[in-house]
C-alpha cells in the first residue's frame, strides 16, 4: 500500500517513529494509503532544517522568491487532473468541485502572494527637519501553518504562500484525514528545485505534530485554521511563549433573506451555500432566516432543488453531492440531526444517512438535509455541525433578524439578501462577522482581508494582511 512520506530539509523521509495512520477514502470506507505518524522528534529534525535555510531565503530578493512560487503554482496547473482526483479520493468531494474551485485555488494563492510581495512596501515619516522614520518588514524566521481536511490543498496554500513570500521559512501540517494533495505538492516543490529547508511538510496527529509546531520555542509564529476547540488549545499554549498567533476557526453564519430580494437568485445560491463540499466549507450558511411574507415561498422553491441534490460517487462528473470526510464526522453530524428532532425540529429533507451501492455501499455519505420549527437560539442553530445541514426560520422584522443573527458565540461570515441598497449597508454594519456577502456568496478577492469576530478566530488572513502578518515590523530613525 503507498506510504505518504514527510518533506524535510528537500528530501522525502519516513516518520522516525517508522510508523504510520491509515488514510481512507471517504466514499469507499476503505483504506487506500498510509500516513506518517510524525512526532516532536520529526519537527525538530524540520526546525533544524528551517534555521540552516532561513539566512539563505530571506536574503534572497523578493523577486527571486516570487519568481519561485509562480513556477510552483504553474506546476499545480500542469498536474490539475492529477490534483483533482487526489482531492476527490482523499476528501470525498465532488471531483467537478476539486477541479473548479480547490486546485485552481491552490494556484492563485501561490501566484497571487509570488506576485504581491514584489509590490509589498513599507513607510517612511518625516519629522520636519529632525529625522526620518522608515519601517521595516522583517520575516520572523520559521512559520507554523496548520491547516484544516474541507479544502485541503486551497487552505494549505492560503497560510505557507505568503509566508513564503515575506522570506519565512515554513514547517506545514496538513490534516491527518486529507493528506495526499499535500504530499503531491512537496513533490511539485522538489520539482520547482524549492531550497532545501525552505518548506518542510510534517505529517501526522494534531496532538502530536501541531502540538509540537505550537510548543517548540523556535517557532515564532503559528497560523492555524480549524476548530474552536483546538483553536483554544493553540492559544493556552502560545500566550506564554508570546508567539504571534492567526487563528480562522469555526462558523455558524445567517444567510437573511429579505422579502425585496430576487428571490430566484436567492435560492439557487442559497443552495449553494447550504451544501457545496457537503456543508463542509466553514463560510457555509446553514441558519437560513426568511422574512415571514415570501417564507413559504421561498420553502417551496429551496426543497425543489434540494431534491435535485442526489448523493453519488465523488470520481463522477455528474455528482453534486459527495461524502463527508470520515465516518467520525458522519456520526457527529446525524448526532446534530438526532438532536435538532428532540429540540423540535421537522425534518423537510434529507435527515438520515444515504447508502449507495456497488463500491460506494459502505462509504459516508448524508442526505442534504433541511430542518424548520426550531428556536433561533437553540444548540442546533448555535453550535457548529458542519455537514449538509440547514434550518429555515421565518422572521417579521429587521431587528428580530439581527438578534437572530448575532446571537451564536461565532462571528465569521454571513449573506444578505435585498435589492435594497440602503437597507444592505445598514443590516451588513450591523450584523458582528468579519465577512459579509450582498446578494452573493464566497465571492473572494484575494486582496481583501479574511477572518472573523467572536469564536471565529483572531486576526486576519489574505492580501496585505498577510504578508503583514507574516513579518515583524521594525522602526528605524535616522537624525538628520
Amino acid at each position: 500500500m503507498f506510504r505518504i512520506q514527510n518533506y524535510i530539509n528537500g528530501e522525502f523521509r519516513a516518520p522516525i517513529s517508522d510508523t504510520y495512520i491509515d488514510n481512507y477514502n471517504p466514499a469507499t470506507g476503505e483504506v487506500y494509503s498510509l500516513i506518517p505518524d510524525s512526532d516532536a522528534a520529526d519537527v525538530e529534525m524540520a526546525v533544524l532544517a528551517a534555521k540552516a535555510a532561513f539566512p539563505a531565503w530571506s536574503n534572497t530578493s523578493a523577486e527571486k522568491r516570487g519568481k519561485m512560487l509562480m513556477k510552483i503554482a504553474s506546476l499545480i496547473d500542469q498536474n490539475l487532473e492529477k490534483l483533482t482526483r487526489a482531492e476527490s479520493i482523499d476528501n470525498g468531494k465532488p471531483i467537478s468541485l476539486a477541479r473548479t474551485v480547490d486546485i485552481p485555488r491552490a494556484s492563485s494563492n501561490l501566484e497571487f502572494f509570488g506576485t504581491a510581495i514584489q509590490h509589498f512596501s513599507s513607510e517612511s515619516h518625516y519629522m520636519e527637519g529632525t529625522a526620518i522614520n522608515y519601517t521595516l518588514r522583517r520575516p520572523y524566521g520559521i512559520a507554523g501553518c496548520i491547516s484544516p481536511w474541507n479544502l485541503p490543498l486551497y487552505l494549505f496554500t492560503w497560510k505557507i504562500a505568503p509566508a513564503l513570500a515575506a522570506g519565512n521559512c515554513v514547517i506545514a501540517k496538513p490534516s491527518e484525514i486529507t493528506p495526499m494533495t499535500a504530499y503531491l505538492l512537496s513533490e511539485l516543490c522538489a520539482e520547482a528545485g524549492l531550497p532545501a529547508g525552505v518548506l518542510n511538510i510534517i505529517h501526522g496527529y494534531g496532538h502530536k505534530v501541531g502540538a509540537a509546531i505550537t510548543e517548540n520555542p523556535d517557532i515564532p509564529i503559528i497560523s492555524f485554521t480549524g476548530g474552536t476547540k483546538t483553536g483554544e488549545t493553540i492559544a493556552r499554549v502560545a500566550a506564554p511563549m508570546f508567539k504571534k498567533l492567526s487563528l480562522e476557526l469555526g462558523g455558524k453564519n445567517p444567510n437573511l433573506i429579505f422579502a425585496d430580494c430576487d428571490l430566484e437568485k436567492a435560492i439557487a445560491t442559497s443552495i449553494n451555500s447550504s451544501f457545496a463540499n457537503q456543508g463542509q466549507i466553514c463560510l457555509c450558511g446553514s441558519r437560513i432566516f426568511i422574512e415571514r411574507s415570501i417564507y413559504e415561498q421561498f420553502k417551496e422553491g429551496f426543497l425543489t432543488k434540494v431534491a435535485e441534490l442526489k448523493n453519488g460517487n465523488p470520481l463522477d462528473e455528474k455528482t453534486k453531492q459527495g461524502a463527508v470526510v470520515s465516518q467520525a464526522h458522519m456520526e457527529k453530524v446525524l448526532s446534530y440531526i438526532d438532536l435538532a428532532k428532540e429540540e423540535g425540529g421537522k425534518i423537510l429533507a434529507g435527515g438520515k444517512q444515504i447508502k449507495l451501492e456497488g463500491e460506494n455501499a459502505n462509504g459516508w455519505f448524508i442526505a442534504p438535509t433541511v430542518i424548520e420549527g426550531l428556536a433561533y437560539n437553540c444548540r442546533t442553530n448555535l453550535e457548529e455541525i458542519f455537514g449538509p445541514v440547514v434550518t429555515l426560520t421565518p422572521f417579521d422584522t429587521e431587528e428580530e433578524v439581527l438578534e437572530y443573527a448575532n446571537c451564536t458565540d461565532y462571528g465569521l461570515a454571513a449573506t444578505i439578501w435585498t435589492e435594497n441598497l440602503t437597507k444592505a449597508h445598514r443590516v451588513a454594519h450591523q450584523i458582528k462577522c468579519g465577512i459579509i456577502w450582498v446578494n452573493c456568496w464566497l465571492l473572494r478577492d484575494l486582496r481583501t482581508p479574511f477572518g472573523g469576530m467572536k469564536q471565529s478566530g483572531v486576526g486576519r488572513e489574505g492580501g496585505l494582511e498577510a504578508l503583514r502578518f507574516f513579518t515583524e515590523p521594525q522602526n528605524v530613525c535616522v537624525k538628520l
